[in-house]
């Protein structure tokens, strides 16, 4: 079971969306299973998309390991199993580091990181966990530690994205593809 809920192959998507899955499929040798969840619901899944995309593939601010800094430490705050394996994947790709994604996932605050990771994380897991107790204080402690104005609205926008996105993913009880378990463990 992939979802608790219908899902759809790429192959009976709209021609737009075909395209797109297609392309993240053709990239990656498969179909992660969000898109054949959200599928079943094309114009969420148009939107979930674009703004994924708006958010995690500008040339500016965050780094690409960055951002999936930031999804996985969002994730692991949430306890999404889908987001913290798909993502954590991502993340040991993009930063070469076959470890960094388990400890940011298990024990963010003991995860070893140089002040400007350590910005990024404990600014997500203040807006992942606490939301109503963000502040001044969270904002000023990413600043100090060099995180530009959109740097930080970057944390921000991306943890807000995947906070919804692991809530959909525990809505359909969305299982990772067996692929993501191995992607970026070992040197090539």
């Amino acid at each position: 079971m992939v979802s608790r809920f219908p899902v759809v192959e790429p192959e009976d998507l709209p021609d737009d969306l075909r395209e797109r899955v297609g392309a993240i499929a053709e990239k990656s040798g498969f179909v992660p299973n969000i898109f054949r969840a959200l599928g079943h619901r094309p114009a969420e899944l148009r939107a979930f998309l674009d703004y994924h995309d708006a958010l995690m593939d500008r040339p500016e601010g965050l780094s690409k390991a960055e951002r999936e800094l930031v999804v996985v430490a969002t994730s692991g705050a949430n306890h999404c199993t889908y987001c913290v394996v798909a993502h954590g994947a991502i993340l040991r790709i993009r930063a070469k580091d076959p470890q960094l994604a388990d400890g940011v996932a298990a024990n963010p605050w003991q995860v070893e990181l140089d002040a400007r990771g350590r910005a990024i994380v404990d600014l997500a897991l203040a807006l992942a966990r606490d939301s109503h107790l963000f502040g001044e204080d969270h904002l000023a402690a990413a600043r100090e530690a060099g995180l530009t104005e959109d740097e930080i609205w970057d944390v921000g926008a991306i943890t807000a994205l995947f906070a919804m996105s692991n809530r959909l993913a525990h809505l359909t009880a969305l299982r990772p593809n067996p692929e993501f378990y191995g992607m970026g463990r070992q040197a090539r």
